[in-house]
């Protein structure tokens, strides 16, 4: 199935000059959504994840599914404030202030791992903060799996001895 018809091109959103990758008609085509969800669930079985970890919000579109079908956990990373427990947490700059990602500092226990599921892999700030917090509480990243890629954003490259997996790249 071919993946890429079900992503809308809208040219300039957020702002001018952006062509933003909308992943809202493949979420809407029941099979589609469900083949996404299905690749990144093989994803999961090859690397032998025992629990998927998703930073909000699209996150949890993709990775909760994968979970619910693995009969694992998950585990989300949300922004400041909608944990209800203690966190751990990582700052990171964006380019023009910063963000904040936490996760419960009991939802990982030494030696668990641990891939991470997001709708894009752009610059790879999320991520990378993700793999900190997890890494952090004694869990290890055995993946990173993403619907995107946005190739010239160079994600990837700050991400080196991490294994990645993307369905479509751009």
């Amino acid at each position: 199935m071919d993946l890429k018809q079900y992503i809308a091109e809208i040219q300039d959103f957020p702002k001018e000059g952006i062509l933003f990758r909308d992943i809202t008609p493949l979420m809407a085509d029941g099979k589609a959504y469900k083949h996404a969800c299905d690749l990144i669930k093989e994803y999961a079985i090859k690397v032998g994840a025992d629990v998927i970890a998703g930073p909000e919000s699209r996150g949890f579109i993709f990775g909760c599914p994968v979970a619910t079908e693995l009969e694992i956990g998950f585990i989300p990373v949300r922004k400041p404030g909608k944990l209800p427990r203690e966190t751990v947490s990582y700052e990171y700059t964006l380019e023009y202030g910063t963000n904040e990602l936490h996760i419960h500092k009991d939802a990982i226990t030494k030696g668990q791992k641990v891939l991470i599921v997001d709708d894009l892999l752009a610059t790879g700030g999320t991520v990378e903060g993700t793999i900190k917090m997890i890494e952090q509480l004694g869990g290890i990243v055995v993946g990173c799996a993403f619907l995107i890629e946005l190739c010239e954003l160079k994600g990837r490259d700050i991400l080196p001895g991490y294994d990645i997996y993307t369905i479509m790249k751009y």
